[in-house]
């Protein structure tokens, strides 16, 4: 009798004990977005893998490769003691706004991740929103600079939206301020591509912020080989310079055929130009005389030790130089990282909380903190090209 009652009391607590794990369990499983399992944090890629700007997703995979291959190799994120490696899930959106939704739900909700960094273009970005949102996991892209990306339709902040890279109004707006106080111009030609928000809100914010006077505005689609028209347009307009907010693919003919038309004028763009591809599909001997705003350049490596470690390990892992959109993809992952160290958790909700708590996150692209919408406060530089060759920065803070 005694030993049954020793078999049921053991039992009793037994059960209380499964009691309690239980409810430890349901209070665990009952928590916000994805929590990491084992010692691996997930880290979905939602990319322009294929497509038409596969270039610029390449370009961010190797900077995402190169981040996660660096952290992996110092032990990779402690959080209470507990060391985890990070594993990406690379997922190819097809550069559509349908693939982008559709990698981002996969990700979200079938891997698992803790966090999604990309998709490249703001479009691809934008698709992808809902289902992240709803999965409450964060999604850093590296370069998604319409001003409305972070915001929703009526301007609240999305929770679960950060990007890398600087907003649309940031760039026009340094531009203008560039053309008039270092170039000295009074008159501008504007050539934009209104095929997505990236050119419309460029040229947009550049004629807001632009004292002058702007003689014509002419636009483009994405995929035009053909620009003499519009170039014949604004030939004879007396301008001092010409405004080109858009792409390397198109920007790079514009260049090659405005210089072939005997247009000697400064032409002044924005990070959709920062690509070797530019200076090749321009010409060397055209590509004179070209501004551009980034927020990455080599050239800041002659006074930044990071970004010179950065390019050091780029050329190393990939044997050439580092292009912007891998800086800004890198950037991302470390971004993913800060915030996980911060939150001190590896659930995609806390992960989310911390990374719009970022300050002074050194990086590739600069010193970055994160601002009241989730965008990053740093450095911008303008580079200046000559025979296709960047010749130097000038940093705008």
């Amino acid at each position: 009798m005694k030993k049954f009652k020793t078999i049921t009391t053991a039992f009793a607590g037994m059960a209380a004990m499964m009691m309690m794990a239980g409810c430890s369990t349901a209070a665990n499983s009952s928590k916000k977005g994805n929590t990491a399992t084992g010692n691996t944090v997930k880290i979905g890629v939602n990319m322009e893998l294929s497509g038409a700007v596969a270039g610029y997703g390449e370009q961010q995979k190797q900077g995402i490769e190169l981040a996660v291959s660096q952290i992996n190799a110092k032990g990779g994120i402690k959080v209470d003691g507990k060391k985890y490696k990070i594993k990406a899930i690379y997922r190819d959106n097809k550069s559509t706004t349908s693939g982008s939704a559709s990698v981002a739900a996969q990700l979200v909700n079938n891997d698992k991740v803790q966090a999604v960094v990309g998709p490249a273009t703001t479009n691809d970005s934008t698709a992808a929103i809902p289902n992240v949102t709803k999965a409450n996991v964060a999604s850093v892209s590296p370069s998604a600079t319409d001003d409305s990306y972070t915001l929703d339709k009526n301007g609240k902040v999305q929770k679960y939206v950060f990007r890398s890279c600087f907003d649309n109004s940031y760039q026009g707006q340094t531009a203008a301020k560039f053309v008039t106080n270092t170039l000295k111009g009074k008159k501008v030609a504007v050539i934009a591509d209104n095929s997505s928000d990236y050119g419309t809100g460029l040229a947009k914010a550049f004629k807001k912020e632009f004292k002058g006077t702007i003689v014509s505005t002419q636009y483009f689609q994405e995929g035009d080989k053909d620009f003499n028209a519009m170039l014949t347009a604004i030939k004879n307009k007396g301008f001092d310079a010409i405004y080109a907010p858009g792409y390397y693919s198109e920007i790079g003919l514009i260049v090659k055929q405005a210089r072939q038309m005997g247009i000697k004028t400064p032409i002044i763009g924005s990070d959709g130009m920062a690509d070797p591809k530019l200076a090749k599909i321009a010409g060397s001997d055209n590509a004179n005389d070209i501004y551009y705003t980034t927020p990455f350049s080599t050239k800041s490596a002659e006074t930044d030790k990071t970004v010179q470690a950065f390019m050091d390990a780029f050329k190393s892992k990939f044997g050439t130089e580092a292009p912007t959109f891998s800086a800004l993809a890198y950037d991302s992952v470390y971004m993913v990282k800060a915030a996980i160290e911060k939150a001190k958790s590896v659930n995609s909700e806390d992960i989310a909380v911390a990374m719009a708590k970022i300050k002074d996150m050194k990086g590739a692209t600069g010193t970055m903190s994160v601002d009241a919408k989730h965008n990053p406060t740093k450095p911008i530089a303008i580079e200046q090209m000559n025979n296709g060759v960047v010749e130097k920065a000038i940093t705008v803070k």
